[in-house]
């Protein structure tokens, strides 16, 4: 039956004569073309078509992706909700009022018709028709708006040449368009190893064949003279080591025009070893069908490769079964991880040389690979083959069964020797670390490796310290009381020594993990809190997954980031997924929201288009706010002059110009704003708490912008009163003086919140006021509009003039003199980096930054609670100051010492807050 697992294909067919006499044959994926796939080292293929339309895998799998809920996003739809009880308030308590005026004031007044007897319904007319007015509080337009700019925040990455990779010619590329801002707000990356950190350019190193170890003379055991003479010599141990090299892969030869030889493999490691036995004289030449032919000191040798036993992640080996054509005899070639080989051995057979060898291979950082080897007898084999096409051919839970038969067969292995492959770090790597790890990212690899392999390279790219600066604590056992009492011990160190200024790190393997994950949750989730460094070796794909729904538990924004097919799990369920166009192919990339061709462009991504994303979207949804309820605060009021019965003071085509024209083109060109300049932002990553703390929009900040939007609108509507409320005053008029000095209060505070300007900014701020008049004067030329003449005779009236000059000074004051002391004897560290670069002075770093906030030292930091937070406002908010300016809400000047570069857990906004 058709399902969408792209990675498995369960089927059985028959073939009747005259192709194969009635036999069943077993499918798997390796015999299925998936849609949209290419061919590759072939002109053709002949097959059957099993599946067409919704019932491809394709098909199947293409339902509408979960869509991922930014932190902002979340926020705003809390304010929104907010607003809204305010709004249901507003219309129960103004629709009482004006039903209580109607019944005892409003028949005293000769010009009020109101009847005696109404039907019952009439008590809703008033509620309702604040509803209409009030309905606008809310604006609907928030959300285009939002999609616009953050569709335009993906293009400038797409864009930014900077993150262009020209060795492999990759741009990068922003396939999910809704979650910029959450770039700014990451605190959790979680990192693959291979083809992430690494070049995964495998290059074979060293090796250990018997009891001998070649390469460690010269570092290049192809160029070792030992190794060479053992060769020509014909010894037996180092010929069966390089078979296994040669044949125990998916390797395809292809010949090229010039007679050269490529080879094409699914991984870089079994290229790396191919390509490395041929420099030894054990060249692969081809393979057509199951039949292999190998070129060795001027001999030609074939085998038929028999039987294939995969690759899996739980099995962490692969092995080959041949028959050597020349010798008749039948063999068992395996390689894999050491702890999947050597237990393989056969009884009686030393392995301590191999394990040491492994060791010492890894503590330099290279990838090892343990090889094995067993002759068959006849009729093992044909037994074994049996039970093994049986278990190939089962329709249900195939892949268990099939593990289990090669279990079977796996065993008395003869070790020949380890190899040892080096995968060099990528350009950047330690220098991306250092400064994400400044910014406040706690950093996780997650690696299938070995455990000392991931710990040097670890090491080489600063992602944990050595002794006396850091200390690694392991997390190992078989068992779970092995398991309990390691991450008991390692917790407790946690706990003693998080205050010190010594950077912990824990390393947990996948077997201890999968006990943990299974029974000690609640545990690990405390020690996930507390470390700001983990190294997670022998990870399968779906405990990678695990550990990123864990740290999302905890309510920490995370990043995932790889390269492979097994990271896309990772990727998918982490809040933010970047996925490098490595070597090992798309998959990551395309199940990625992001996608870089090199992982030092992930600093970049993260502090220049994370952070200037965070910040204009906070702008631009509580001005959207700000603008809707200072024209509903400006209703209100007005209510209260027309004997609170709900009538409007504007009409229908003004407020609809208002929110779509006049208020909505000035604020869209904030995503040219930029508070500092890229260069200083990747001096100065520690500025990035600011976004992670959520400083630019929470509730303490929209409750400032609320507040300025109701202080708006009373010097709005007394100036207007004061100088048009009289019996020659037409409403029409009222109603322009108040738009206007909306319109004009609006330029200044879109203004006086951008920190750069460009042209097309300034042209869209004032142009935007220039229009308002134009149009004005243009509908106040037709007789027909209900506006006739009324913009003109304002023009000319003194007086206007004079009320909107008010109405801007007397607005804007308080704002520019709060902002004014802020920035003067209040500075952040945002405002500080601002001085030095208009003054165009030295620029200031983190050191002399913090000596600059030190003359009030009344406020000191303190750790709080290690368990997991839920509700981030809580630790944030003691952190923030009361400023009610979303973009400019400058830290207490002794809250700047956040910013140490420390490595102890207090330097996570998560853990401190004010005294």
């Amino acid at each position: 039956m058709p399902d969408k697992d792209i990675r498995r294909f369960d089927a059985n067919i028959r073939l009747f004569p005259p192709f194969i006499d009635n036999d069943i044959c077993p499918l798997t994926i390796n015999n299925t073309l998936l849609q949209s796939c290419y061919l590759r080292n072939t002109e053709w293929a002949c097959g059957v078509a099993v599946y067409t339309g919704n019932e491809t895998k394709l098909g199947m799998s293409s339902g509408v992706p979960e869509p991922k809920l930014t932190a902002m996003d979340a926020m705003i739809d809390k304010l929104t909700g907010a607003i809204f009880l305010f709004q249901l308030t507003v219309v129960v308590v103004l629709g009482s009022a004006g039903n209580v005026w109607k019944d005892t004031e409003a028949h005293k007044q000769w010009y009020v018709k109101y009847d005696y007897d109404e039907p019952w319904y009439q008590i809703l007319v008033i509620p309702l028709r604040f509803e209409l007015l009030c309905s606008i509080m809310i604006p609907i337009s928030i959300k285009v708006s939002l999609d616009f700019v953050k569709s335009l925040y993906a293009k400038f990455i797409d864009w930014d040449e900077e993150m262009y990779d020209l060795e492999n010619n990759t741009p990068a590329h922003a396939a999910n368009t809704a979650i910029s801002e959450d770039l700014g707000q990451v605190e959790y990356i979680l990192t693959d190893k291979t083809g992430t950190l690494t070049e995964n350019k495998m290059i074979f190193r060293k090796c250990c064949v018997g009891d001998t170890f070649y390469g460690n003379e010269c570092g290049d055991a192809l160029r070792d003279v030992e190794l060479l003479n053992a060769i020509a010599n014909g010894s037996p141990h180092v010929i069966k080591f390089l078979t296994v090299m040669t044949l125990c892969n998916t390797v395809i030869p292809i010949k090229s025009p010039s007679g050269s030889i490529l080879y094409k493999a699914q991984s870089q490691d079994e290229d790396a070893l191919v390509n490395a036995a041929a420099n030894l004289h054990m060249v692969l030449v081809s393979k057509n069908g199951n039949n292999a032919e190998i070129h060795f000191n001027r001999r030609m040798i074939q085998y038929e490769i028999l039987d294939i036993l995969e690759f899996t992640s739980d099995r962490k080996r692969m092995s080959v079964v041949v028959l050597d054509c020349q010798s008749g005899k039948i063999i068992l070639l395996s390689k894999g991880a050491d702890e999947a080989i050597l237990p393989c051995a056969y009884s009686g057979r030393q392995t301590k040389t191999f394990l040491d060898a492994v060791d010492k291979y890894a503590q330099l950082g290279l990838r090892t690979l343990c090889f094995g080897w067993r002759e068959l007898e006849s009729e093992e084999y044909t037994e074994w083959s049996r039970s093994f096409k049986e278990a190939n051919s089962a329709l249900n839970d195939r892949e268990w069964k099939v593990a289990e038969v090669c279990e079977k067969l796996e065993h008395s292995l003869e070790i020949l020797g380890v190899s040892a492959i080096e995968d060099r770090l990528q350009g950047g790597v330690p220098e991306t670390i250092e400064i994400l790890r400044q910014s406040g990212i706690n950093f996780w690899m997650l690696t299938g490796d070995k455990q000392s392999t991931a710990i040097q390279i670890a090491l080489l790219c600063n992602l944990i310290s050595s002794e006396p600066k850091g200390q690694l604590l392991y997390i190992n056992g078989r068992t779970e009381d092995e398991v309990a009492r390691s991450l008991e011990r390692v917790l407790r160190t946690m706990r003693i020594t998080s205050s010190e200024p010594k950077e912990l790190a824990f390393v947990v393997d996948g077997w201890a993990l999968e006990i943990i994950l299974t029974h000690y949750t609640e545990a690990f989730t405390e020690l996930a809190v507390l470390s700001k460094t983990a190294l997670c070796c022998r990870v399968t794909p779906s405990q990678k997954a695990q550990l990123v729904k864990l740290l999302k538990s905890c309510d920490y924004r995370t990043l995932a980031i790889g390269d492979g097919g097994n990271d896309v799990r990772m990727i998918q369920q982490a809040d933010i997924g970047v996925g490098i166009s490595g070597r090992e192919g798309l998959q990551a990339a395309r199940a990625a929201d992001y996608s870089i061709g090199k992982f030092r462009f992930l600093k970049r991504l993260i502090l220049v288009h994370g952070r200037y994303s965070y910040n204009r979207t906070a702008f631009l949804s509580q001005y959207s706010f700000y603008k809707s309820l200072l024209i509903c605060f400006i209703q209100i009021l007005f209510s209260f002059l027309s004997g609170i019965a709900g009538t409007s003071l504007f009409n229908s085509v003004s407020l609809m110009a208002y929110n779509v024209f006049y208020t909505s083109i000035p604020v869209l060109t904030t995503i040219l704003d930029k508070d500092l300049s890229e260069k200083t932002v990747m001096q100065n990553p520690e500025i990035l708490l600011y976004c992670q703390a959520g400083r630019l929009l929470n509730p303490s900040t929209f409750a400032g912008w609320f507040g300025r939007s109701l202080y708006h609108a009373i010097v709005i509507f007394l100036i207007t009163i004061h100088a048009y409320a009289n019996e020659k005053s037409e409403m029409e008029e009222l109603s322009m003086v108040a738009l206007s000095g909306s319109i004009w209060l609006q330029a200044f505070v879109v203004t006086l919140e951008m920190n750069s300007f460009t042209f097309v900014q300034l042209l869209a701020i004032w142009g935007n006021c220039i229009a308002f008049y134009v149009i004005n004067f243009f509908i106040s030329s037709i007789p027909s509009s209900g506006m006739y003449t009324i913009m003109f005779r304002l023009c000319r009236q003194p007086s206007y003039w004079i009320s909107l000059v008010l109405i801007s000074g007397v607005g804007m004051g308080p704002v520019l003199a709060l902002k004014y002391f802020r920035y003067t004897y209040r500075p952040s560290a945002i405002n500080i980096l601002q001085k030095a670069e208009r003054s165009r002075g030295p620029m200031y770093t983190l050191v002399n930054l913090e000596s600059q906030l030190r003359s009030d030292k009344g406020n000191m930091m303190v750790p709080i609670s290690t368990t997991p937070v839920k509700n981030k406002s809580s630790v944030y908010e003691p952190l923030l100051s009361d400023s009610p300016m979303a973009s400019r809400r400058p830290l207490a000047s002794s809250s700047f010492d956040i910013f140490q570069p420390t490595h102890s857990r207090t330097s996570h906004p998560r853990n401190i807050k004010a005294n």
